[in-house]
């Protein structure tokens, strides 16, 4: 190497060197400039991450009491403690307890789950035998019994004598319905009527 080419190294070397330098020296007047703001952040997501993995454990032991709970529930319908904890603990399985207990005493409860709520007010309308409480029940199209109300309004009037209207119900429910077996072998019968 001639003498040339290792000023020219050297001078290189001395230029990074001092870029380096350059770089740290503005990274620490950022820091000193910005040092609370960047504490401050530092801290909050320290703060977040602990109050993150504390929730995350409280909500594993309340799911673990609620089971606990709603299973005693499930074998003593009358545990009343079992019941408060569930109320505290998990409201949607309290609502579930709630229902599974009427149902096995033939009550009906005010539930607010959607589909317990649509199948107590599916079952108090077969009990009152209202063929209007059915035909509103069949008229929600998300309804998740909606075929099955069509079939009991059908079986409802064929029963009050009205054959034409139980025939044009039965006409709702689809081929690809599982109450369509159920809808054809009332339509069989409706022939002689």
């Amino acid at each position: 190497m001639s003498m040339k080419e290792n000023v020219n190294f050297v001078k290189d070397e001395l230029n990074s060197e001092e870029k380096f330098i350059e770089g740290f020296v503005k990274v620490e007047r950022f820091y000193k400039k910005f040092k609370p703001v960047i504490l401050g952040v530092s801290a909050l997501i320290i703060v977040l991450a602990v109050a993150f993995s504390v929730k995350s454990y409280m909500d594993g032991e309340n799911k673990i009491k609620a089971n606990i709970a709603f299973d005693k529930v499930v074998t003593n319908p009358n545990d009343k403690e079992a019941l408060a904890t569930l109320k505290e603990t998990n409201k949607g399985l309290y609502e579930v307890a709630l229902y599974l207990n009427a149902k096995k005493e033939n009550k009906s409860v005010d539930v607010n789950i959607k589909y317990l709520k649509e199948l107590s007010l599916y079952q108090k309308a077969l009990q009152n035998k209202s063929v209007g409480e059915l035909n509103d029940l069949s008229m929600q199209n998300d309804f998740l019994l909606k075929e099955f109300a069509i079939f009991n309004k059908a079986l409802l009037l064929a029963n009050e004598g009205k054959y034409s209207e139980a025939k044009t119900a039965l006409k709702l429910i689809p081929q690809t319905s599982k109450a369509y077996e159920l809808a054809n072998l009332l339509n069989h019968y409706l022939l002689t009527k």
